[in-house]
């Protein structure tokens, strides 16, 4: 069994309709962070593994749900909670990373329609992906909001950001120790209705992702 980490803060509306579309072999986790509309008890009732992480962040999230994942498998995925993604990509991903043909495999976002990806938001992951290209020379155009890994791969790195700056920082750690990295194309679709995002859905979240990728970039 494959655990998939989701990072979740106020879910709700998304859960139901992702959980139930979870891949034979693959079990979500869903790494709550402090929600108030119930996602944790929608995700338990439709059978997902739920763990509280009190500290707030994506990175706090999915460092939690990682450390969760049964280490048996080798393999964890990441996938956001908001219903953007096909969970249906999952095993592909994971397929490269458990067969050894690359050690981390990203999905590159494919939006489906023009308000799946605000274009100030694409145009800001281009500008941290083009950054990543030339600190570390991999091939990636995105910063990999869906992913798959070896477990304990990962932990190894011992990456320190708790907050945005997490999957850019997986990226460089990546780069930095010479891993295969490969980024596969998935549908990017709008996010559930009634959820809403902590990075572009406020001010205060793009101020903060910027302030949390920029100092991962500055070390």
């Amino acid at each position: 069994m494959t655990d998939v980490v989701l990072p979740c803060r106020d879910e709700a509306p998304a859960l139901p309709d992702l959980l139930t579309r979870m891949p034979p072999g693959f079990r979500a986790i869903v790494a709550d962070n402090g929600s108030t509309d119930g996602s944790a008890e929608i995700a338990r009732a439709l059978g997902a593994v739920v763990v509280d992480v009190p500290q707030p962040g994506y990175g706090a999230a999915v460092h939690a749900g990682v450390l969760a994942a049964d280490p048996s498998d080798g393999v964890v995925c990441v996938l956001d909670a908001d219903g953007s993604f096909d969970p249906a990509d999952l095993p592909l991903l994971a397929g490269l990373v458990r067969s050894g043909t690359v050690d981390l495999a990203v999905g590159r976002r494919r939006p489906v329609t023009r308000r799946a990806w605000p274009a100030h938001a694409r145009l800001g992951n281009a500008v941290l992906a083009a950054r990543v290209r030339r600190g570390t020379g991999l091939p990636v155009h995105d910063i990999g909001p869906i992913r798959a890994v070896r477990r304990d791969a990962l932990l190894a790195l011992d990456l320190r950001d708790r907050r945005f700056g997490y999957p850019l920082e997986l990226l460089v750690a990546a780069g930095r120790a010479g891993w295969r990295v490969r980024e596969i194309d998935v549908d990017y679709h709008p996010r559930a209705a009634g959820t809403r995002s902590k990075v572009t859905g406020t001010v205060l979240g793009t101020a903060r992702a910027i302030r949390d990728m920029s100092a991962v970039l500055a070390r």
